[in-house]
């Protein structure tokens, strides 16, 4: 037998060992973590090594998770509406560091200090809540003048602190400046151009094909159907948006051959926060930011009724992980940690065994 074709058997025998690993890792960590369902999706130097799905997409059914499952976003997607924020800037239609008291003369005078940019990374100050009654329907402004009440709870620009509220602004921001609710803006501008042919803001009253059910899970295995949210609560631009594992590869081809964006305003969105006093933390717009192993890592989590998801690049490798799950309990962060662990053991956190 030829050296190259006991290569290449040698190859396939050891892609089946680490794919079997990884079916094993995630089918151990959805019985643990009680998820119903889950969509997983790696991607490495521009090749999809895996998208698959395990357990069920809807358990009244018994309808299966596959590669074309729809799951809710959370706050994954606050990074498409960064982008959409970015692409006004570039229009000429929005400045990162005017004061959103341009835009809204009547916000709070203490609001004056506060900027497009803080609210794209958290700084703003503003209290992470906006105080919606999620079963409640909003027009624009009465969203605001609910949120004109918001606490800020220290100066813009002081420091960090996650805010649901300063994401739910940037949505109103966007149709103010632009006269078009951002999610079709988002359709047209960032989903059309990267065939994401299913990603979408939710709504409850479409048929949408392949939708998965969220489902509300307790500890010890209890579950039920996600709590009924208004439509308002539902198109909020801090993450109520509808992906497959497969939009969001696509979405992490276009992040990384640099399109939608010219490269400054990529550049801007991975930006770390700098705070007042010069020191910065890491999260750009709508990206957390940290290094593993050498290398530059950009990730995001996400939660909203009865969903989890997790999406995580890590650069010097070339390689993103994606984990969406139809249960509110589920923690998908250590389950794509743990299979970019099995891919490659520097990776791994200290509790993810090597394969």
């Amino acid at each position: 037998m030829s050296r190259i074709l006991i290569g290449l058997l040698l190859t396939g025998i050891a892609a089946v060992s680490w794919a079997d690993s990884i079916d094993s890792y995630v089918e151990a960590e959805m019985v643990r973590q009680h998820i119903p369902g889950l969509s997983l999706a790696i991607v490495r130097q521009g090749a999809l090594e895996r998208v698959r799905g395990y357990g069920w997409a809807n358990l009244e059914h018994k309808v299966p998770v596959n590669a074309e499952t729809v799951f809710q976003s959370g706050s994954v997607g606050k990074q498409f509406t960064a982008t959409v924020v970015m692409l006004l800037v570039e229009d000429g239609k929005l400045s990162l560091d005017e004061s959103i008291r341009r835009y809204w003369p009547q916000a709070p005078r203490a609001w004056s200090a506060i900027t497009p940019r803080h609210l794209l990374n958290h700084t703003s100050g503003l209290y992470g809540d906006p105080g919606l009654d999620a079963r409640r329907d909003y027009s624009d402004e009465q969203m605001l003048q609910l949120i004109y009440k918001v606490k800020q709870e220290f100066p813009a620009g002081d420091r960090w602190e996650y805010s649901n509220t300063g994401y739910v602004l940037l949505g109103l921001l966007i149709r103010k400046v632009s006269g078009e609710f951002y999610g079709d803006i988002l359709a047209r501008r960032v989903f059309a151009p990267l065939n994401m042919h299913t990603a979408r803001v939710i709504s409850d009253r479409d048929i949408v094909m392949n939708r998965a059910a969220g489902y509300e899970v307790k500890p010890n295995g209890a579950t039920s159907n996600q709590d009924w949210v208004a439509p308002t609560g539902n198109s909020t631009a801090d993450g109520s948006l509808y992906l497959t594992a497969l939009d969001y590869v696509k979405w992490h081809e276009g992040l990384r051959a640099g399109k939608i964006l010219a490269a400054q305003s990529w550049a801007e969105v991975y930006r770390p926060a700098r705070l007042n006093s010069g020191a910065t933390h890491p999260y750009g717009f709508g990206w957390f930011l940290e290094s593993v192993a050498g290398q530059d890592v950009r990730y995001h989590s996400g939660g909203w009724q009865g969903f989890s998801t997790f999406f995580i690049r890590y650069l010097g490798d070339d390689l993103a992980i994606i984990v969406l799950a139809n249960s509110d309990l589920a923690d998908p962060n250590p389950i794509a940690r743990g299979v970019a662990g099995l891919l490659d053991p520097k990776l791994a956190p200290a509790s993810v065994p090597s394969p």
